[in-house]
Order: C-alpha cells, then structure tokens, then sequence
C-alpha cells in the first residue's frame, strides 16, 4: 500500500495530485492550514475507499513544519511519495523596505521544501525506495522577481537532490507548471485575459504527466509540448534577451507590487 503526503493539499494543484493519488489507490496525509477544510477534501476522498490523514500546519511555522517532517520519518506509517506543493504568489517589489511578504514566501517555499525535502530522502533511502516531488514553475526560468527566484532556487535544489539520492531507489521531481487553472492566479490578482489562451492548462492533465514523469524517473517535469518549446528557448536564449522578456511580462503587473 502506497502512502503519499501532499502539502497544499485543499486547492489548486495540491488537491488535483490528492484526486489523482486517491483514484490510483493510494493512502494519503494532507497537510494545509485550513483543518476544517482538510476535513472536507478528507472525507470527499475517503468516499473513494482510502485512508486519509489530516495534519493542519502552518509551513510558516517552524515547529508545524519540524512536526510534519516527523510524520514524513515516522517508520511506522511510512511516506512513500512526498509532494512540496505548499505556495504562493509574492506582490511584494524587492527593493521594498519591509521583508515581511519575502521572509513568510522564504519559509513556506525554501525552507519547508529544504526541512521536508531532507526528511523524506533521508526515510525512504533507508527503506530503498520513495519518489519525492517539488512543485515549481516556469517562472524559475525568467526573471520576475522573488517568486521566480525561489523556484528557480526549487528546481535547482531538486536537481541536487536528485543527484544525491541518485542509485539509492529514491527519485525527486521537479514540476514546472506554467498558468494552470486554479485559484492560485485570481489570488495572485493576474487576470486570464492577461494570459494568451494557449499557455493555460488544466490542473489533472498537468497531475498527471508529472506521475508519468515521476514513474520514469525524470528530475524535471514539464507539462505539455508548448512548455517544453518554450522552456527549450528560453534555456538558449542570451540572458540579456530573458531579462528583456522578463521585463516586457512584469511591465503590466508593476502597479500591483508592493513597495
């Protein structure tokens, strides 16, 4: 019996991977602020036949986030599958003088993918198997700001991560989703229309090629051919033709960043 837990996992891309575990047959743990609404995505999934813990934590927290990382190494209940999908989007400009915005999206996205990161790599290659997954985004691989460091900062820890944990039976992923239709953009204030049509995807189909990806082993994940195409040139691109990219995208976003 395969047991996955899912940070984030009430909305968005955390509760289309909780969908997914749970029609393939997995047990899971959700891990969201929200208890009264971990309950509710709980029982929706336990109507499925499986079994699903709840765990309301605060990953801004570090004690919720040490609690957690217990639960991932408790080798009685083992954790086969870890997904990092706890996150959000950061409106705050970086030469803003309060830090506030940028230290909670620090400890959410960094520091708990690092804390939990570890904890599941070190319990599952001492069972000899396990998959971890980090949530992403294309936004690593332009230059926007806080919210495209960080997950440039995530894929890049999975990569290392992947390598250390390389021939041990434990894989990690990155996932690199581009727009996906979630409420993750309306409260991050970017209107659709804002957004071309071809560029937005849907949450299951996107849950679901990141599994494929995660069967064969693939540290990166991209989600469909147009991201692939797009990655691919970016990653070619000078950097000074990214950077001006990146400008032209934050150009109508600029008014909603903090100072």
């Amino acid at each position: 019996m395969v047991t996955a837990l899912v940070t984030g996992g009430t909305s968005g891309i955390g509760a289309a991977f909780a969908r997914a575990l749970a029609q393939r047959g997995d047990d899971l743990v959700l891990v969201a602020r929200d208890a009264a609404r971990l309950e509710e995505v709980a029982n929706e999934l336990r109507a499925l036949g499986r079994q699903v813990e709840v765990l309301p934590a605060d990953l801004a927290n570090r004690a919720d986030v040490d609690r957690v990382a217990t639960r991932i190494e408790d080798a009685e209940r083992p954790i086969d599958l870890l997904v990092n999908n706890a996150g959000f989007s950061v409106h705050t400009k970086l030469t803003s003088r309060s830090i506030e915005d940028h230290d909670r999206a620090f400890e959410v996205m960094v520091r708990a993918v690092l804390v939990l990161g570890g904890a599941a790599g070190r319990a599952m290659r001492a069972r000899g198997r396990g998959a971890i997954v980090n949530v992403s985004s294309t936004a690593g691989f332009i230059t926007m700001g806080a919210y495209s460091s960080i997950k440039a900062w995530v894929t890049s820890y999975t990569e290392g991560l992947a390598n250390e944990l390389h021939g041990t039976g434990v894989t990690a992923t990155a996932l690199c989703p581009g727009w996906v239709h979630t409420e993750f953009h309306e409260r991050a204030g970017i209107p659709k229309s804002s957004i071309p049509n071809f560029l937005w995807l849907d949450a299951e189909p996107l849950v679901a090629t990141c599994l494929r990806d995660v069967e064969r082993g693939r540290v990166i994940s991209l989600p469909s051919v147009r991201y692939k195409v797009l990655i691919w040139l970016l990653r070619h691109l000078p950097k000074a033709a990214v950077r001006a990219i990146s400008r032209k995208i934050s150009s109508g976003r600029r008014d909603s960043l903090k100072e």
